[in-house]
């Protein structure tokens, strides 16, 4: 590839007036997905760097559409769940936003940094998958890939804090605050990395 800036080809945020940043306020640059092998699957600046996690894409038309969907809007889609839920994505991205403000508050960093390790830390490396002949079922361990682990990881984690809020006072935006500083914290407290790590558990076995 050529070096676009040696080229004189400004960046893609120096076009902008401003600098895209997501709600107006986090910062998309200064975000690192240490992960090689998530680097392609967590879409956070560039061209995928957004105000607002609603693109209205159509992200499912094509297999692997769906990598290059902003990674905050995949957590917003993933918010709208269970029947009552569905198809509130403004709800949901209200929600989101003030999880970020939350996760700011407590760790004083860039809730997208934090989000990101927290997806980076709940996607199971390892599952088992049925492999079944004549009414005999055995698991057999399979690793699993990029794509999926991030999209495990996104519903491990919503799932997790949907669970949390479920009849209870605090609300599903501290719950998916507390989720995701848990998960980015690697702690037992996240339901989503206790889930992972039960995966992985189950699929050592079954090598």
């Amino acid at each position: 590839g050529i070096n676009a800036e040696y080229m004189g080809i400004p960046k893609m945020s120096d076009l902008y007036a401003t600098e895209v940043k997501l709600f107006n306020k986090w910062s998309l640059e200064e975000v690192n997905v240490s992960d090689v092998s998530l680097t392609d699957y967590i879409p956070v600046k560039g061209k995928h760097s957004v105000f607002v996690p609603h693109t209205a894409g159509r992200y499912q038309a094509k297999a692997f559409r769906k990598a290059s969907c902003p990674i905050v809007e995949r957590l917003v889609n993933s918010m709208m769940m269970h029947g009552r839920n569905n198809g509130k994505k403004l709800l949901c991205m209200k929600i989101v936003k003030h999880a970020f403000e939350i996760i700011h508050l407590i760790t004083g960093k860039n809730p997208l940094q934090i989000f990101v390790d927290a997806v980076q830390n709940s996607g199971p490396r390892e599952d088992s998958t049925r492999i079944g002949n004549a009414g005999i079922v055995r698991r057999q361990a399979v690793d699993v890939s990029p794509m999926r682990r991030v999209s495990q990881a996104i519903y491990l984690i919503t799932q997790g804090s949907r669970n949390q809020a479920f009849r209870n006072l605090k609300s599903v935006a501290e719950c998916l605050a507390d989720e995701i500083i848990n998960a980015a914290h690697d702690s037992q407290n996240s339901f989503a990395v206790k889930k992972k790590d039960e995966i992985e558990r189950v699929a050592k076995a079954n090598r």
